[in-house]
């Protein structure tokens, strides 16, 4: 045989054995992708437990990545960002994610437990009333703690940041449809009013009564401050304010959500447009909502049962505040163009002195 067709055999073997590597590389690719489910979520927002669970029932494997707010969550997914086949955004965000159509219609009959969701959270749900696109995860809103060693009477409402013999030992939340719908709440309107003269009242609520007995606005140390002493009083999440006391000095914390109203939220699970695997994250939302695993994502945060009912039957810890608690709130919705009115308050309010 000539040294030509030598070298010829030689690159049509090579480039044969090139070609199933490739095969079979993209094939394992295609298989670790069909084998684990990539999921999008707030960050320490499930148990490990639950995870490995799930992991080990199905023979499947869990990636989770992680966002800190909703803007960034619909900033990956308007950019284009691939992969992810569950997330879990906000109720407002929910809503606008809907009308973009970047939500896959959910097949109810592969998630027959979808009949422990609660009535309390799919009254509150208006943005999708029949769970089409998205199944709530957890339904709870902002609080206030006191210290009651320090602060023995007071109103369980908003009053108590109009206090002036507690200035400079308050903080409430950095965030603005959290405030100005508390405000609004406390005013006795809708927490998405876009009236003018509603808003006026609520931004004057907040310059004139509360912000001057405030040490901050403050979204990320709160807990840490009330725990120290440094607040009395702070606006915020109960898990947060609980994690950051020990234990064993709960007893001097009273947490509760103002009867006149307020702000809350529905985090909820969906699965975006284009997904890989949409049946594995199906049964990740059925997996989810059978009581025996809901309890777990209960009693590791201290949750109440708002949303699971059933799985509230079989808790073991002691929720931080009653779901009962959040029946006066109202969810915040998306406001649409409305929006610059809040922004324009709220630079008022955070920016003037």
């Amino acid at each position: 045989m000539s040294p030509y067709k030598k070298n010829k055999i030689r690159l049509l073997v090579v480039s044969t054995f090139i070609i199933v590597l490739l095969i079979l590389f993209f094939h394992d690719r295609q298989q670790t992708k069909k084998n684990t489910l990539y999921l999008y979520n707030w960050s320490s927002y499930t148990p490990s437990a639950v995870i490995d669970e799930f992991e080990k029932e199905y023979g499947v494997h869990v990636s989770i990545d992680n966002f800190s707010s909703n803007e960034e969550l619909f900033a990956k997914l308007l950019s284009g960002a691939e992969g992810y086949d569950l997330i879990f955004p906000s109720q407002d965000y929910t809503e606008i994610m809907i009308h973009l159509g970047l939500l896959e219609k959910l097949d109810h009959s592969q998630l027959p437990n979808l009949k422990y969701v609660s009535s309390r959270v799919k009254d509150k749900a208006t943005y999708d009333p029949t769970m089409d696109y998205a199944v709530p995860y957890f339904m709870g809103a902002c609080g206030i703690a006191v210290n009651t060693d320090h602060v023995k009477e007071y109103e369980r409402n908003w009053s108590i940041f109009s206090r002036k013999d507690l200035a400079g030992k308050m903080t409430m939340m950095d965030d603005m449809r959290e405030i100005l719908g508390d405000a609004l709440a406390y005013n006795g309107y809708s927490v998405n009013s876009t009236n003018p003269e509603e808003l006026q009242k609520a931004e004057d609520t907040i310059m004139n009564e509360w912000k001057p007995n405030l040490v901050k606005f403050d979204s990320d140390a709160f807990g840490q401050g009330f725990a120290s002493g440094d607040f009395d009083v702070v606006h915020g999440y109960a898990e947060v304010v609980y994690e950051s006391v020990p234990q064993e000095e709960w007893d001097h914390i009273d947490f509760f959500i103002p009867e006149d109203g307020a702000t809350m939220y529905i985090d909820n699970m969906c699965i975006p447009k284009g997904c890989t695997n949409y049946d594995l994250a199906l049964e990740f939302i059925n997996f989810i909502h059978r009581p025996d695993i809901y309890v777990q994502f209960l009693d590791e945060f201290g949750f109440p049962p708002t949303v699971n009912e059933e799985a509230g039957k079989l808790m073991s810890e002691q929720p931080y505040y009653a779901a009962s608690e959040i029946d006066n709130c109202e969810i915040m919705e998306d406001l649409g163009a409305h929006l610059n009115l809040f922004n324009d308050a709220w630079q008022r309010i955070r920016y003037t002195k």
